[in-house]
């Protein structure tokens, strides 16, 4: 809720029969102006159910065993992720991906990025 909404609320709220008085709406839109980030985030914290991301970390290796010769001294990326909801203990997953798979993981990503901006795009 915008400050528009609020206060077009609050003023239909005061003028509703058995509704709030004008001091009460005002004390209300004072806290709302200065709680509303807390707020907003402390709804979005409940209503998630899901893990969420909360860190990545990388780096680049060499391979140095393997199955196959080959792929020995081949570089690979070591991605960790942390995965935990607030206020319970975090899970990670490591992840190792060639350059093959970087690049495919790239091109995902992109994917996503570009369906995002398509779907925020204001018009």
């Amino acid at each position: 809720m915008d400050l528009n909404q609020l206060e077009a609320f609050l003023t239909a709220q005061t003028k509703k029969q058995g509704g709030i008085t004008a001091d009460q709406a005002a004390v209300i839109a004072k806290f709302w102006k200065s709680h509303r980030t807390k707020i907003r985030e402390s709804l979005i914290n409940q209503s998630r159910w899901d893990n969420t991301l909360r860190n990545v970390n990388w780096r680049v290796d060499l391979k140095s065993q393997s199955r196959h010769i080959d792929q020995i001294n081949t570089p690979v990326a070591i991605v960790e992720m942390e995965l935990g909801k607030n206020g319970k203990e975090s899970d990670f997953l490591c992840l190792e991906f060639d350059e093959a798979r970087v690049n495919q993981m790239l091109k995902k990503l992109s994917e996503i990025e570009e369906s995002i901006s398509t779907l925020t795009q204001t018009t």
